[in-house]
């Protein structure tokens, strides 16, 4: 008897990060399947960066996306439902910015054309992180230099995104939905109300890690994603 082959799982990066987000959890995950790591492609809107992978996804796969990446995760399943088995969304919300959020979002992005960017600051970093995890020099650093090699024209870009508009009701895929106790960027209560809008959800809880799950507790993460991919046979 042929043994089913693993799906390939497709990973796409947050806000001002690129690929290498997934290098650490990559390490930890089995090598039976393969990972494609995209970076988030051009677009005003969610659905013109979906439509820059367009020729790039496989045939059937596994999406999973972090933080912005799990928006756009949401409009690939929604686009593409009869190739998306599963979805793994990652400290990620249904909600847009507040119209704060928004403004202070549009003052940044105007502030980069008037000088060198350096990627995010590092107060803005380590606010994203556990406490513990902030005050790793190196951990910061690694998340700023992914920004800077991005650029301020994605910067300007990402900033302006428009997040909403991403019709759930057409994904019903099974989902997972992974959050952090720790998260200063995401309420608890974000991971539930997104899991309540599938029919075939569920939500973990990483403990000791803030927002960037990827980065502070990759383990953990190959962990948790590797038994709800062998629980559903993805």
């Amino acid at each position: 008897m042929t043994a089913t082959r693993s799906l390939p799982v497709v990973l796409l990066p947050g806000f001002m990060l690129d690929e290498t987000l997934w290098d650490d959890y990559l390490e930890k995950m089995t090598t039976d399947r393969s990972y494609l790591r995209l970076p988030l492609s051009p677009g005003e809107t969610l659905q013109e960066i979906a439509a820059g992978y367009a020729d790039r996804l496989p045939e059937r796969f596994v999406i999973v996306g972090f933080s912005m990446g799990g928006y756009v995760a949401r409009t690939l399943a929604a686009q593409y439902g009869e190739r998306v088995t599963g979805m793994i969304l990652i400290a990620t919300s249904l909600r847009d910015d507040t119209p704060l959020q928004k403004q202070r979002k549009r003052d940044a992005a105007a502030a980069t054309l008037n000088g060198s960017f350096q990627g995010l600051s590092p107060s803005a970093i380590k606010t994203s992180l556990h406490p513990e995890h902030a005050a790793d020099p190196q951990l910061v650093q690694r998340i700023r230099n992914m920004g800077k090699t991005l650029g301020a024209q994605v910067f300007r870009n990402q900033s302006l995104l428009d997040r909403t508009d991403i019709p759930l009701n057409s994904i019903n895929c099974p989902v997972l939905v992974i959050s952090a106790r720790q998260d200063n960027l995401r309420l608890p209560e974000e991971a539930v109300e997104l899991a309540e809008r599938f029919t075939q959800a569920e939500s973990l809880v990483v403990e000791h890690c803030g927002h960037m799950i990827p980065l502070e507790q990759p383990a953990k993460l190959a962990e948790i994603t590797t038994n709800w991919l062998a629980k559903h046979r993805l």
